[in-house]
């Protein structure tokens, strides 16, 4: 552990009210910090505007509050930080290069889909646009294979040592989008070492990124943080419970059910709890009894 201490985050879209599939990586997140002795601060990750619903991140403030989840510290806007992403860019230098190819190009170039379903970017623009290309996008270069850095390892306190070959499972991948917004991949980065945030607590849908993220660190000389990656809640269909498969927002008249679903997919057993208060007890000792120490 640090010697500052543990700083846990929940970073939340504001595309929608806050839903039971995003209620489990809070509470993951909270008991992780809280069983540390720890800070847990809130960020608002509306770096894609184009996905931000209008007042869903007061909504999602005012549901955690509600569940007697609070931020230990001002809460952190990403569309108000695009200057510290654009300085973290500049930092990069010839790192990144412009890309100019469409999502099209890519999906035909036949390398395969990386595990979160993105087609493997073949390399086409790393020695330069083709002629009549225009720039599209911004991507970091990573090492080739069979290079130093290639492959990142990690260990996942939820599921155990993970690693990821870069250039063969990922290739260089995208820090500014073709709509001029901020890649998430570079916005979590940078907001991760300035909040100071030594744990990542989050959904599993989110590992695949972690190597990325874990090279950004290294080359922007930011620390690592420890990661856990709890289970995802799925709906009927297979999929992950989401905003975009209609996943409802939380009913609030029933607290600690909605809390008690979240913990069960923690593996936590708060079935005994009749109260916000009592159900806060046996989840924190749940958690630490398995977590505090790892």
């Amino acid at each position: 552990m640090s010697a500052r201490g543990y700083v846990g985050r929940f970073a939340p879209s504001p595309s929608g009210p806050l839903h039971a599939g995003s209620l489990v990586a809070a509470l993951a997140s909270w008991l992780d910090a809280r069983s540390h002795g720890g800070s847990w601060l809130l960020r608002i990750e509306d770096i894609d505007e184009t996905r931000t619903v209008a007042g869903a991140a007061d909504d999602i403030v005012s549901t955690l509050s509600a569940l007697d989840m609070h931020s230990d510290g001002p809460v952190l806007v990403q569309s108000q930080r695009r200057s510290r992403y654009a300085a973290a860019r500049e930092r990069l230098g010839p790192a990144v290069y412009p890309c100019g190819c469409s999502r099209k190009e890519i999906a035909d170039s036949r390398l395969g889909l990386a595990s979160d379903g993105a087609a493997i970017y073949p390399g086409t623009c790393r020695a330069g646009l083709a002629p009549g290309k225009i720039a599209r996008t911004q991507r970091l270069r990573v090492p080739e294979a069979g290079q130093a850095g290639e492959l990142v390892r990690f260990d996942d306190r939820w599921l155990g040592l993970q690693q990821q070959h870069l250039a063969r499972e990922v290739g260089d991948f995208v820090l500014q989008r073709a709509d001029g917004f901020w890649a998430y991949q570079l916005a979590v980065v940078v907001d991760d070492a300035e909040q100071g945030v030594t744990d990542v607590v989050r959904g599993a849908d989110l590992l695949d990124s972690t190597a990325r993220q874990i090279y950004l660190q290294s080359l922007l000389g930011y620390p690592t943080p420890r990661y856990l990656h709890v289970p995802l809640l799925m709906n009927a269909q297979g999929e992950k419970f989401s905003k975009q498969n209609g996943a409802q927002a939380l009913d609030l008249s029933r607290p600690v059910q909605e809390l008690q679903r979240a913990a069960g997919l923690l593996g936590l057993d708060t079935t005994a709890a009749t109260s916000r208060e009592r159900f806060w007890e046996l989840a924190l000792a749940a958690w630490a009894a398995r977590f505090a120490r790892r």
